[in-house]
This record gives C-alpha cells, sequence and structure tokens, in this order.
C-alpha cells in the first residue's frame, strides 16, 4: 500500500513560486479543498487549544469566524463555500469536506493578507483543523 501524503501549508518552494510568477496584477481567485481532522490537533498551537476536544470542522469554523473581517480588509472576499460531496469524474480514494473559492484584489493583496501577524495567529486554527488539502491560484483570463 502506498503512503499518502498530506498538504497542510504552504511551502517556500511553492509560495516563492506563486508570488514571483508573472502572470498580472489583476485579481487571484483561490480554489481550497479541505479534509478535515475528526478532532482538532493544537499540538503546534497549545495556547489555543479548547478546554474540551472539538472536531476539525468546529476549529475551522473559528477560523472562518476570525479570519474572514482581516480577508474583507484586505479587499478579499469567499465567493463561494459548501460541503463537497464525492467526485463525479475523479478518484475514488480522494474525498473532501469543503470547497471553498475566496478572491483576493491581487496577489499583493493576498500577501498582505498572509503576512498581518493576526492573521498568521488566527491561522493556527485551520492547522488544527484541516488533515489535507489544495491550494489552487485561479486567474481569470477575462
Amino acid at each position: 500500500m502506498s503512503q499518502t501524503e498530506n498538504f497542510v501549508e504552504v511551502s517556500q518552494a511553492q509560495g516563492a513560486r506563486f508570488f514571483s510568477s508573472n502572470d498580472g496584477n489583476g485579481p487571484v481567485f483561490m480554489l481550497n479543498l479541505l479534509k478535515f481532522r475528526d478532532i482538532a490537533d493544537y499540538e503546534h498551537a497549545p495556547e489555543l487549544t479548547p478546554d474540551t476536544p472539538i472536531s476539525g470542522k468546529e476549529s475551522y469554523a473559528i477560523y472562518m469566524a476570525e479570519i474572514e473581517p482581516l480577508l474583507n480588509a484586505t479587499g478579499g472576499e469567499v465567493i463561494f463555500s459548501g460541503n463537497a460531496r464525492e467526485y463525479l469524474i475523479g478518484p475514488e480514494h480522494e474525498g473532501w469536506d469543503f470547497v471553498m473559492l475566496v478572491k483576493q484584489a491581487s496577489k499583493q493583496d493576498f500577501l498582505a493578507f498572509a503576512s498581518d501577524p493576526n492573521a498568521q495567529r488566527i491561522t493556527q486554527h485551520r492547522t488544527a483543523a484541516v488533515l489535507d488539502s489544495r491550494l489552487l491560484p485561479v486567474h481569470s483570463d477575462a
């Protein structure tokens, strides 16, 4: 049986490629595919650990409630979010719990958002919540 690799945070190399690519100054859409942990794991941020265990989905709800005002303040917005279902076309072994499409006005606005120390603290809830994820930047051709 092959080992499945999970992705929760951006690597330095991926971040560098994204921010150095020359693909215009327009809006950036981020397609998020998320698989939640059964129980949120706050080992990396014990100061944020809830008094009683919570699910990954509950931890992600905390993240969204706290991060969305910062996202909006930097020109971003959640365009769509919803619970994922089984693929109509795709691998049967790969499933996602939640899908979200986020729009940022530009890469620079996304960088300002991601670099904010408060956003970085809040993101610890996302890290606790997510078992696996994909974050796919999408640029409009229009």
